[in-house]
């Protein structure tokens, strides 16, 4: 490691959050830990194997190199590739075992230039269903029955039907119920077509964490495998954050009453103050969203002033300190804690983009 900027990976939090979702679930229900966006920006084969580790079923991904990655470093469980791939590219999944999204039956249509589906080998298959996120699946009675013929090959295995919730996190409960409603009608088409379904789902992490009752056969849990969820909103759950930010002071100033700090001297000194820079900045996923947000240098909470630049950023300090101090940007440091949740609110997002967004630039050191 050649930079003071660091992020800490605690796999036995991964697997101790696993633990704790299992532990709310009723019996039998399956746990598909998803791992796309590089785990969360937590790193997707440590994360698939301390998920793995933990007792979870299955793995997840949003798209295809995702899951080649993943089984070209020796990942064996199930991978479910959540986002369809292109037709073009349905024997390379068949090759790697993978398990794809399906949304209506052109998909089928492109693939058989492909693919023979009169030959050995099967498909796995879950059928997405839109219920009201309006992002990808199918809407209507129509679409579902295009598709049938294509899901009674011998062929094809449909391995689950589902859907996803877009207001698991809100306190109001009422479009949930609605999207329940509806994905229940839909389960009911499935049924009266005799096509064999493996696993019904629909909850992800919210869900699974606030309403247990929607666990169906399956809950897919990603935000909350890091520690990230609605904690006004879960009770008697306590999962804990996997992710920590280090870095440290290079070079600490006076600056005097009236003088300038950052871009477009986007801060002015009320007072004589202490400001010390911090080798992190927008380059490393650090986003100028961010400023005025907090960091703990000696467990004291020093504010960001200034823009964010690139490559650095400036805090101010309660006093004179030696260049090399630790800086916490999330994490605990003596009695007091930055949370990457307080920081999401602060930008106006949520805490998987904090983590998602932090690059390459940073190491990530996995700690048991």
């Amino acid at each position: 490691m050649y930079r003071d900027t660091r992020a800490e990976v605690s796999l036995s939090a991964i697997r101790d959050n696993v633990a704790e979702i299992r532990g709310l679930l009723p019996e039998g229900v399956k746990l598909m830990a998803v791992v796309k966006a590089d785990g969360y920006g937590h790193g997707s084969e440590e994360s698939a194997r301390a998920a793995a580790g933990a007792g979870a079923d299955c793995l997840a991904v949003a798209y295809l190199d995702e899951a080649l990655t993943l089984r070209s470093r020796g990942v064996e469980l199930p991978i479910f590739i959540l986002a369809p791939i292109h037709p073009a590219e349905v024997m390379l999944a068949i090759r790697h075992q993978l398990t794809l999204t399906v949304t209506h039956a052109e998909w089928f249509r492109q693939a058989e230039m492909y693919w023979d589906p009169s030959g050995k080998e099967k498909l796995q298959v879950h059928v997405k269903v839109d219920t009201g996120l309006g992002r990808i699946g199918l809407r209507t009675r129509e679409e579902w029955d295009e598709l049938v013929p294509w899901l009674q090959q011998d062929c094809i295995e449909v391995d689950g039907f589902y859907t996803h919730f877009a207001t698991a996190a809100r306190e109001d409960t009422a479009f949930l119920l609605t999207q329940c409603a509806r994905f229940l009608e839909m389960k009911e088409w499935s049924q009266a077509s005799g096509i064999k379904v493996g696993h019904y789902h629909c909850a992800g992490s919210n869900a699974a964490l606030r309403f247990p009752e929607l666990a169906m056969d399956m809950v897919r849990i990603g935000a909350a495998l890091y520690g990230f969820y609605p904690e006004n909103l879960v009770q008697g759950v306590n999962l804990r954050p996997a992710l920590s930010l280090y870095s440290s002071l290079i070079q600490v100033k006076l600056l005097r009453k009236g003088e300038y700090i950052g871009y477009d001297n986007s801060y002015v000194a009320e007072e004589d103050e202490w400001i010390g820079t911090v080798p992190i900045g927008y380059g490393d996923g650090w986003s100028q969203s961010l400023q005025g947000t907090e960091m703990l240098v000696e467990g004291r909470r020093s504010q960001v002033v200034g823009k964010i630049c690139m490559d650095q950023l400036m805090i101010r300090l309660d006093r004179s300190y030696m260049p090399g101090t630790e800086v916490v940007l999330i994490g605990s440091q003596r009695e007091a804690t930055i949370a990457i949740s307080e920081l999401a609110r602060h930008a106006g997002t949520v805490s998987q983009e904090i983590s998602t967004s932090l690059s390459g630039r940073v190491e990530r050191i996995y700690k048991e």
